[in-house]
């Protein structure tokens, strides 16, 4: 195992320049890919979105992030972890009930190494079918219109009952 120095543990990978799309989201920038029927429900720290970009067989996936900017998983605060992931499993039990889906996977990625490219941490959460080959069809993965993704999240807004605004 390769040991990195202390000042090369913590990288940021963002650009200078970054406009981050999860961070616009909750000023209300909108654009196709971050709509305001998007979001399913808003705690104190954390908030979760119907993703975008879609897997062919696992439609309405759905995004749990921190209402803080923290870039990846190794500058995250624990209360911001415990938030996203108390809303994680919220989602996850929402999906199971909103979707009749089989199961539940959830995936998270730091740096771009680790298959990260959106420079705000963020948890995917996946419904499940049996026979859906989520992890061999990563290359399928395309962006999806605003009205395709509206079904899923009034489904999930119904079921999780929480707040959906960013006041």
């Amino acid at each position: 195992m390769r040991e990195l120095p202390p000042d090369r543990l913590f990288v940021s990978h963002e650009p200078s320049d970054y406009q981050c799309p999860f961070c616009q989201l909750q000023q209300g920038v909108f654009d196709e890919r971050n709509r305001p029927t998007d979001v399913v429900g808003v705690s104190d720290l954390a908030h979760a979105r119907i993703s975008p970009k879609w897997w062919p067989a696992n439609p309405g996936a759905v995004l749990v992030i921190p209402r803080g900017h923290y870039e990846n998983l190794y500058d995250l605060p624990d209360d911001v972890g415990h938030a996203v992931w108390d809303l994680t499993r919220r989602v996850a039990v929402a999906m199971k009930q909103a979707y009749g889906c089989d199961g539940v996977s959830t995936r998270q990625h730091n740096e771009p190494d680790g298959d990260q490219d959106v420079w705000h941490l963020h948890v995917h959460v996946f419904p499940r079918y049996r026979g859906d080959q989520l992890y061999l069809r990563h290359l399928d993965a395309a962006d999806v219109p605003a009205s395709d993704r509206a079904p899923y999240a009034d489904r999930l807004r119904a079921s999780l009952e929480l707040p959906t605004d960013f006041a």
